[in-house]
């Protein structure tokens, strides 16, 4: 209602809810490109809100070396894949932990600490497809939920299987691909 375009749902669960379909249905009604995290369980099944095919882009994680990451969920209504990190590997030999660094805060009691850390999940995937859908949005060269979902299935990188399948999706988002849809 208030003029977005794109929204990030990096969250998740394991039930279906009727309020939340409605919401992320009305959002969908509106004109709003819906992205949300596959969830980590290692589960053939989506967690909700990506479960929500028609109305939400469902993102998987990758590692590294561009493979699933082994927490990812995956299974029917996979859309795409995105960095997610793993933070039991070094596959770059960097020295660190290969999750997505992010800036936040620790809280240790009354005590606030911002610094970077790594992490990792499909809650770190799903912003990078929003970041593309977004560009694309301002772009101009998609202006509907459906025309965004086209840009960024069909620009993808495919991994695995040739076209669609349940561990990738559609494949590795791919920004510069998305920006060159029409």
């Amino acid at each position: 209602d208030n003029g977005a375009k794109v929204i990030n749902l990096s969250l998740g669960g394991s039930s279906d809810s009727a309020t939340l379909k409605d919401a992320v249905a009305y959002a969908y009604q509106k004109g709003v490109t819906v992205i949300a995290a596959a969830g980590n369980d290692s589960s053939a099944t989506l967690s909700y809100p990506a479960a929500y095919d028609a109305y939400v882009i469902a993102v998987g994680a990758t590692q590294y070396d561009e493979t699933k990451a082994p927490y990812s969920n995956y299974g029917p209504g996979l859309d795409l894949v995105a960095p997610g990190g793993n933070n039991n590997l070094d596959q770059n030999s960097d020295g660190y932990a290969d999750g997505v660094l992010q800036q936040t805060f620790q809280k240790n009691g009354r005590t606030i600490s911002w610094g970077y850390y790594f992490f990792q999940g499909t809650s770190m995937a799903a912003p990078h497809v929003s970041g593309v859908a977004a560009l694309v949005f301002a772009k101009g060269n998609a202006t509907t939920p459906d025309e965004v979902r086209a840009a960024l299935q069909e620009k993808a990188d495919d991994l695995g299987a040739t076209g669609w399948d349940e561990t990738y999706g559609w494949g590795l988002v791919n920004a510069y691909g998305a920006l060159g849809w029409m």
